[in-house]
């Protein structure tokens, strides 16, 4: 991995809800303390995983805010500050910036937005004037506009404009990426060992928040060139990463997070929880990793 801002393991944490359906902050205090002591290198709050798109624009600044204020410098805190309207992406960055954040992470234009890449540099430019370093998002099944090596390229004439993260899937796109020389972060968990031998600059992982020890195990062996404990270590993660990705990834974070003991509340409506069927392919998915977990 390179020596840029956002190296390791960047965990895109949960947002914690108690019984009423509230943000429950003292639990999220709770979890970043546990989140730190197993290691993690940095913080993504608001993030996808962390129901983004489902928080109020005030809840999103707290839980920005209160995450930025707990961690206190002890790793690194990335906010997404995606948004609809380009104004609110500057406003959600600037208060990000005054929030302490390291650095934002930003969807380009999205719902039947401009495709185009003069639109979208345009798109990142306005937001990279408040002077926060900028984390793309590269996630074009969800969104409809991919983050290709010319555009990559393109965005990185922005000074702010620091890396990309990768949630396509799709480990070709993503090496041919890496391939520009510039810094991209894998945010694919079925792809974390495969995007570490290729050279991305580090991650962002929403199933570390299920088995957080094992995944900094992971990302450190990788770091030191370890690549037979990596093999190792991600026979122990894969059957649950893999799982994660055929679908309901945000309830079965949440979900099996409760299951390891990190336990986050309910998902939010318009998501339902899971069936009784699902929970138990979480279960055997697990395997071992809810012991290791508990005797670290």
């Amino acid at each position: 991995m390179s020596s840029f801002a956002f190296p390791g393991l960047n965990l895109a944490v949960t947002t914690p809800f108690d019984s009423n359906g509230r943000v429950d902050f003292a639990r999220l205090e709770e979890l970043i303390e546990r989140y730190l002591a197993a290691g993690v290198d940095g913080f993504v709050f608001s993030s996808g995983t962390g129901m983004h798109v489902y928080l109020t624009p005030e809840e999103s600044k707290s839980v920005i805010e209160r995450g930025a204020r707990i961690v206190a410098g002890r790793a690194k805190v990335i906010a997404q500050a995606s948004a609809l309207l380009t104004a609110d992406a500057v406003e959600r960055t600037q208060f990000a910036k005054d929030a302490g954040a390291d650095g934002v992470m930003v969807l380009p234009p999205f719902f039947e937005g401009p495709s185009d890449d003069d639109s979208i540099f345009d798109f990142y430019a306005q937001v990279a004037k408040v002077g926060l370093p900028i984390i793309g998002y590269n996630v074009p099944q969800a969104v409809g506009v991919r983050i290709t090596p010319d555009l990559l390229r393109k965005l990185c004439e922005l000074p702010e404009f620091r890396a990309v993260k990768d949630s396509s899937g799709d480990l070709i796109s993503q090496v041919r990426l890496i391939g520009t020389g510039l810094d991209v972060i894998n945010g694919a968990d079925p792809l974390v060992p495969f995007s570490l031998l290729a050279g991305c600059s580090g991650l962002i992982w929403g199933g570390a928040n299920i088995a957080p020890r094992t995944c900094v195990a992971v990302t450190k062996a990788a770091k030191e060139k370890k690549w037979d404990d990596v093999q190792v270590i991600w026979r122990q993660l894969e059957p649950l990463m893999s799982l994660l990705w055929e679908g309901d990834y945000v309830q079965s974070v949440y979900a099996a997070a409760s299951l390891t003991g990190y336990s986050c509340g309910e998902v939010r409506k318009p998501f339902r929880s899971l069936s009784s069927d699902r929970i138990a392919a979480l279960r055997q998915a697990l395997g071992g990793l809810v012991e290791q977990e508990a005797a670290r």
